[in-house]
């Protein structure tokens, strides 16, 4: 390489209102690659981040679907996942659309309050799944949850899912209201 080879951040709107990916900013050169994850001059509206989660978890492992009263930005640290993003917000001009996006290194999502997040990790060695919120969560913050194997949803989980294996899905988010079968959807 004869120096480094800077890439610029992109957003790319997506069906669900607020809901948007970004193509990271990263430099790469003989050494590697550095990506700014978080510039808050980047993010005016959003502030600081109250707290930092990262998640390890297996191959063909689903978390999902959460919609908190908060917004995260969300990217893979390592390996890859599938995103599934469902607009849960009942005001919302983009109400009970559904958008996948494939997670990869340079890859984040602005997930949007009341927006529900889900994935599954599709790499081999697994995955780590970082997320950043605008508020600390608590228990029994207001949001919502649904069952991510909701077939009225459509979404395609790309790695086939045992629904008796707490190791691919937990009890908690299969037994989930599915989305499809609330009133007004």
């Amino acid at each position: 390489m004869t120096g480094p080879q800077i890439s610029d951040r992109h957003t790319r709107e997506t069906e669900i209102d607020g809901l948007l990916v970004f193509a990271m900013k990263q430099v790469t050169d003989d050494r590697g690659t550095v990506r700014e994850f978080f510039r808050e001059s980047a993010y005016p509206e959003l502030g600081a981040w109250k707290q930092i989660n990262i998640t390890e978890s297996h191959h063909g492992a689903i978390r999902g679907l959460h919609g908190e009263s908060m917004t995260k930005l969300v990217a893979c640290v390592s390996g890859a996942a599938y995103g599934a993003y469902l607009d849960a917000r009942s005001d919302s001009t983009t109400y009970a659309k559904v958008v996948t996006v494939n997670l990869t290194a340079g890859t984040q999502v602005l997930v949007p309050a009341g927006v529900c997040n889900g994935f599954q990790s599709v790499s081999e060695q697994g995955t780590q799944y970082l997320y950043c919120f605008t508020d600390e969560w608590q228990p029994g913050m207001a949001g919502t949850a649904f069952n991510p194997l909701d077939d009225g949803l459509g979404i395609s989980w790309p790695v086939p899912v045992d629904v008796t294996n707490p190791a691919q899905v937990s009890a908690k988010d299969a037994g989930a209201p599915k989305f499809s079968e609330r009133a007004g959807h």
